[in-house]
């Protein structure tokens, strides 16, 4: 299988995290999604036009959610918690994260860069760091269920970013981020866009 991800593109993160996790090794074609080009190439192996595309066989797979879901059902569930309430619920807050937060995605967009942090806080800002900051505090401890799971790939990414505009969340919530900012996981997935970036520019 093949896993053909996109310079920057913290979905394409996310699905390589849940490969990891699930423990499933996939070979990496990477598209640099900062050429003029790059919707042409997308186009060549899926019409949705989108990364991360899971190519196995015959058979693309697009959109993070469901490459989530086929990794899962290929790995005997090892991305959801055994619980059916709970794979419930972090299937709902994978999907939260997945449609949801779009004032923190277009004022706080993804970066390698080092950055000042953010002195101001709009309204829509503020209310969608306080939802996340109730996600965050609901963790059960390093991972927000008993062991590392879709959950978690989905929202380490999101930990990294607001750690790189210099919000840090408080308490429970604030341990969350913390823990998944320690884990070795996410620093070899930024490590990973970090290559990515450069297999683009060859």
């Amino acid at each position: 299988m093949q896993l053909i991800v996109g310079t920057d593109s913290t979905w394409s993160l996310r699905a390589w995290i849940c490969s990891q996790i699930a423990g499933i090794d996939l070979d990496l074609r990477v598209i640099d999604l900062r050429k003029a080009s790059y919707k042409a190439e997308i186009h060549t192996v899926s019409k949705a036009g989108q990364v991360p595309i899971l190519q196995d066989g015959d058979c693309a797979i697009h959109d993070s959610l469901a490459i989530t879901e086929y990794l899962n059902e290929l790995s005997d569930g090892a991305l959801f918690p055994e619980s059916n309430k709970e794979r419930a619920m972090a299937r709902s807050y994978c999907a939260e994260l997945h449609s949801g937060f779009m004032s923190l995605r277009s004022q706080c967009p993804f970066t390698l860069d080092a950055l000042e942090p953010l002195q101001t806080l709009d309204q829509n800002l503020q209310k969608d760091l306080a939802r996340i900051d109730t996600l965050f505090a609901s963790a059960r401890g390093p991972f927000m269920f008993e062991k590392a799971g879709a959950v978690d790939a989905f929202y380490s990414i999101l930990a990294f970013r607001l750690d790189s505009y210099g919000i840090k969340l408080q308490g429970a919530a604030g341990n969350y981020q913390a823990q998944l900012l320690q884990w070795d996981l996410l620093k070899s997935a930024i490590e990973q866009v970090r290559d990515w970036n450069r297999l683009g520019e060859c």
